[in-house]
């Protein structure tokens, strides 16, 4: 189990990271989200151990990170850190022994994980000939060679197309399923949505958003209403509680206030000839992100 206690991080008199609370159990996907300069990759650094918070502590199965248990713990940081003038398999070597891992389990391993990413032909290629994308796929591989309890990933899904940013979820997916804790972050929130059942959204240090993603989802109490058919957008627009109707060349949707107004928009809905689809969904990951830090970002 992974346990931030109240942590707080200053660099001189900027508060970095604020009083910042949460557990991960193992089997959870963990979403730590929030602009550019929020305080994750800060948050990632105590985690690893890399900083000491100037209050609380954080605890990895009741211990701090140290030399007798980082060995359990993978690490995929932001920006490429690789060695681009070796090859494949010796940053692999390098890697794995620093994780106290022999040379042939970590051969092994990365011959499946190659072969898992569908890059066999690399192995003995150096890093620097390869493409940004394949490097991000092997800068992947480094943080999970020695098969981690804790899988800390910092956007790893930047610069990926979407059939291997797929294939990352898989694999994040793999991790959960054999009891791994995985917190992540991504600017990409439609794979957050898609796949992490808690999150925290950072802003200037301090959590805005926290909890199981459907309990946010419920608390934030907008949704959308799609609908495909023959409506007048001058009447939805009058409805009390309808902040909005966007027409789409294939759908409309309308953005409520709350559930409640859902009904008054499908009465008249019924009044309509044509309708093809009506679907009351809550309101997206993304839609809430922007609602709480997005005026902030704009002021900046």
């Amino acid at each position: 189990m992974l346990e931030v206690k109240n942590a707080r991080m200053l660099y001189g008199d900027l508060v970095a990271v604020d009083r910042l609370s949460f557990i991960i159990k193992p089997g959870d996907i963990f979403g730590l989200l929030g602009t550019n300069g929020a305080g994750k990759t800060t948050t990632f650094r105590m985690i690893m151990g890399l900083l000491d918070p100037t209050e609380g502590e954080i605890l990895y199965n009741g211990e701090k990170v140290g030399y007798h248990n980082v060995n359990e713990i993978g690490y995929m940081i932001e920006e490429r850190s690789l060695l681009t003038k070796i090859t494949v398999k010796e940053l692999m070597l390098y890697f794995g022994q620093l994780k106290d891992m022999e040379p042939k389990a970590i051969l092994e391993r990365l011959d499946y994980w190659l072969e898992r990413f569908d890059i066999v032909d690399y192995k003995d290629k150096k890093i620097k000939e390869l493409s940004k994308g394949n490097q991000q796929k092997i800068q992947f591989i480094s943080a999970i060679i020695n098969n981690p309890k804790l899988l800390v990933l910092d956007e790893p899904f930047s610069g990926l197309d979407p059939i291997n940013t797929e294939l990352f979820v898989e694999v994040i997916r793999d991790f959960q399923k054999q009891g791994a804790m995985v917190v992540f972050s991504s600017h990409q929130l439609d794979h957050v949505e898609s796949f992490c059942e808690e999150v925290i959204v950072l802003e200037k240090g301090k959590a805005v958003i926290e909890g199981r993603l459907d309990q946010v989802k419920i608390d934030f109490k907008k949704q959308n209403i799609r609908i495909i058919g023959d409506v007048d957008i001058k009447k939805l627009e009058a409805i009390p509680g309808v902040d909005r109707v966007i027409e789409n060349s294939n759908e409309i949707i309308v953005k409520i206030e709350s559930e409640l107004v859902a009904k008054h928009v499908f009465d008249y809905i019924k009044t309509c000839d044509h309708i093809m689809k009506y679907d009351v969904e809550q309101a997206s990951l993304s839609e809430i992100f922007i609602a709480k830090v997005g005026h902030k970002v704009e002021k900046v």
